[in-house]
């Protein structure tokens, strides 16, 4: 299974905007699995993915193996295609090309 890693803090403008996203995201891609981690509340875990001080950060992983992540404030039509990437999403599958 797929899953988006999700690096925010409550203090950060951009975090807010992506949970909207993020929102939209769990109604589309039903099969992927969110994980949201808070930088300041779960830094042990955070640390485990080299995070810088820029937030949020999206880590895409298929099962434990990082795939690809993105830095900073994005549009959901950005996001979408980060997850989209080199995979094609279908309705409940997650396709590797």
């Amino acid at each position: 299974m797929s899953r988006l890693i999700v690096i925010s803090a409550v203090w950060c403008p951009s975090c807010l905007i992506l949970n909207k996203h993020l929102k939209k995201i769990k109604e589309e891609y039903s099969d992927l699995e969110i994980i949201k981690l808070d930088y300041d509340l779960d830094d042990e875990e955070v640390e485990k993915y080299d995070v810088g001080k820029k937030l949020p950060v999206l880590i895409l992983c298929d099962e434990d193996k990082e795939i690809r992540r993105i830095v900073g404030e994005r549009t959901y039509e950005e996001i979408v295609k980060f997850l989209e990437g080199e995979a094609v999403w279908k309705k409940e599958k997650y396709l590797l090309v």
